[in-house]
C-alpha cells in the first residue's frame, strides 16, 4: 500500500506542477501533507516535517549565503569578463550560444557544487538569452545535464556515496568511467549544438554589437541579421521569440538583469576585481579540500566581501535588498521540499517503494544486475535523494548482482549513471537555484529536460557497456 501511495504522491506532485495547477512551493507542502494524512500518519506530520528541515537546513543556509556573495561578485563587476568572452566566442549566434552554455556548466561544476554552477552559469548568460529573446529552458536544462555528467567526479558527492555503500575505492569506481562518461558530455554538447541550430533558424543571427551594448542604447536592438522573426512554435520561458521590436520600460525586472553587463553601474569596483577573484579562487578550493562546511565558507565570504567591497553599512543593505528576492524564492523552495522529503522517508514510503523495485527484477536478469542497476539509477535517484538511493537500494542491489558474480565495482559504476537526469529531480535544491535565477516555471523545465537528460543516461550506459567498465 506504502508504495502505490509513494508513487502517486511523486505522480500528483509532478502532474500538478506541470500543468500550472499549483506552485511548485505549494505543491511540495500541500500534496505530501494530504498523503500523510490518508496514510493515518498525520499525527507524526510535524516529526517528519521537522527532521526533514533539519537534515536541509545546511543546505538552505549555503544557498542564502551562495546567492548573496554571487550576487556581489556580479555587482562588483567580477564575471563581467567572462560574459563578454563567452560574447565574443558564441557572436550572438544562439548556436554558440548554447553550446558555450554547455561548456561553462561543465567547466564550472569542477568545484563539485551544483548551486555554484548554476548561479555562475545563469548569471553569465541569462541577459544573453534573455536579450536575443532565445528559450530559456533550453539554457537551464543545457546547464543541469553538464553539470549532471560532471556531478560524477569523486568529490561531487553520488562517487563517494556508491563507494562507501559498497565499500570499495572511489577511484577504482570513477577513474574506469571517465572514457563513458565523456562519451556522455560529448552527448551534451552534441544535443546543445542541435538545440542551438534550432533556436538559430527561430530567431536569425544577431550582430555582436547589437548585444554589446549599455541599457540607453537598447531601444531599437534586436533586428534579425537572418531570421524570420517569427518562430515555429512559442519557446517556454523564451517570451514571444521575435527578433524584431524595441525594448521598453514593460520588463523592467529583466533590462535589470541585463544590467550586468553595464560598464557604467555604480556598484563596480574595478580597483578590487584581483581581490574579488583571489577571494572566490580560495573560497572555491576551501571548498574542494573541505577546510570547512560548506555554509561556513559562504558565510564568510559573503560578509567578507559586502564588508571589503562596500564598507558603507547603508550601501550593504541595499545589495542585501538587491538580493533578497532570490534568497527568499530558493531558500523558501529547498524548506517545502524538506516537507516533501521528510514525508517521503518518516512514513516509509521511500522503503517500499525501492523493495518493490527490487523485487519486481527478473531471476533471469541477475548476471546482468549492473545493466539493470543503471536503468533503474534513472527513475530511482530522479524519484529519490542519492542518500536514499546508494545507501537504501544500492546495496540490496549488490546483494543480488553478487550472487551471480557481479562484482561491487560494477554495480558502483553503474550507479552513476542516472545523474544527468537527477539534477533536474524535485528533491535537489540546487535545481531550484537554476530555475528561480533563470526565471523559468519548473513545470516547464521539466517537461523540456527530462527525455533528453534521459537519452544523456542511456548514452553513458551503453558507452559504459561498450568500454568494459559496466
Amino acid at each position: 500500500m506504502l508504495t502505490i501511495l509513494g508513487f502517486a504522491m511523486i505522480a500528483t506532485f509532478l502532474v500538478l506542477i506541470m500543468m500550472k495547477k499549483m506552485s511548485p512551493i505549494a505543491a511540495l507542502v500541500l500534496i505530501p501533507a494530504a498523503f500523510c494524512v490518508f496514510v493515518g500518519k498525520g499525527a507524526k506530520l510535524g516529526d517528519y516535517v521537522i527532521d526533514g528541515v533539519t537534515g536541509l537546513a545546511p543546505t538552505a543556509a549555503m544557498l542564502m549565503f551562495a546567492i548573496v556573495y554571487f550576487g556581489v561578485m556580479i555587482d562588483v563587476g567580477l564575471f563581467d569578463p567572462i560574459v563578454r568572452g563567452i560574447l565574443r566566442f558564441c557572436k550572438a549566434d544562439p548556436m554558440r550560444i548554447v553550446v558555450g552554455t554547455a561548456a561553462l556548466a561543465a567547466i564550472v561544476s569542477l568545484d563539485g557544487d551544483g548551486s555554484t554552477t548554476f548561479m555562475i552559469t545563469v548569471s553569465a548568460m541569462y541577459p544573453l538569452y534573455k536579450r536575443l529573446k532565445m528559450s530559456l529552458v533550453v539554457m537551464t536544462g543545457v546547464a543541469a545535464m553538464a553539470n549532471g555528467v560532471m556531478n560524477t567526479l569523486p568529490w561531487g558527492g553520488p562517487t563517494a556515496r556508491a563507494a562507501t555503500a559498497l565499500k570499495v575505492d572511489a577511484g577504482d569506481v570513477f577513474v574506469p568511467m571517465i572514457p563513458a562518461l565523456a562519451v556522455g558530455l560529448v552527448a551534451v554538447i552534441g544535443l546543445a549544438y542541435v538545440l542551438g541550430v534550432r533556436e538559430r533558424r527561430r530567431l536569425g543571427t544577431l550582430a555582436l554589437d547589437e548585444v554589446l551594448v549599455t541599457e540607453k542604447e537598447t531601444e531599437t536592438v534586436l533586428v534579425g541579421a537572418g531570421g524570420t522573426g517569427t518562430p515555429d512554435s512559442p519557446a517556454p520561458g523564451g517570451g514571444s521569440g521575435t527578433t524584431t521590436g524595441t525594448t521598453t520600460g514593460s520588463d523592467d525586472a529583466d533590462d535589470e538583469r541585463f544590467a550586468a553587463l553595464d560598464p557604467d553601474r555604480p556598484t563596480l569596483r574595478p580597483r578590487l576585481y584581483w581581490f574579488n577573484a583571489l577571494l572566490t579562487v580560495v573560497l572555491l578550493t576551501a571548498m574542494i579540500m573541505e577546510l570547512l562546511p560548506i555554509p561556513v565558507l559562504f558565510l564568510l565570504g559573503a560578509a567578507l566581501a559586502l564588508s571589503v567591497n562596500f564598507p558603507h553599512i547603508p550601501d550593504q543593505k541595499a545589495r542585501l535588498a538587491a538580493h533578497a528576492d532570490n534568497v527568499l524564492n530558493v531558500s523558501g523552495m529547498v524548506f517545502a521540499a524538506a516537507v516533501f522529503t521528510g514525508v517521503l522517508q518518516g512514513t516509509g514510503m521511500v522503503d517500499h517503494m525501492a523493495t518493490w523495485m527490487v523485487d519486481v527484477i527478473p531471476e533471469a536478469m541477475g548476471p546482468h544486475m549492473a545493466l539493470v542497476t543503471g536503468v533503474l539509477s534513472l527513475p530511482l535517484t530522479y524519484f529519490m535523494s542519492n542518500d536514499g538511493f546508494y545507501f537504501g537500494v544500492l546495496p540490496v542491489l549488490a546483494e543480488a548482482g553478487a550472487a551471480h558474480g557481479v562484482t561491487p565495482l560494477e554495480m558502483a559504476r553503474a550507479s552513476l549513471v542516472g545523474q544527468p537526469l537527477h539534477m533536474s529531480s524535485p528533491l535537489v535544491p540546487a535545481v531550484y537555484v537554476l530555475v528561480g535565477m533563470a526565471k523559468v516555471e519548473f513545470g516547464d523545465h521539466t517537461r523540456f529536460v527530462v527525455k533528453w537528460a534521459a537519452a544523456t543516461c542511456l548514452v553513458i550506459l551503453g558507452a559504459g557497456i561498450l568500454f568494459g567498465t559496466i
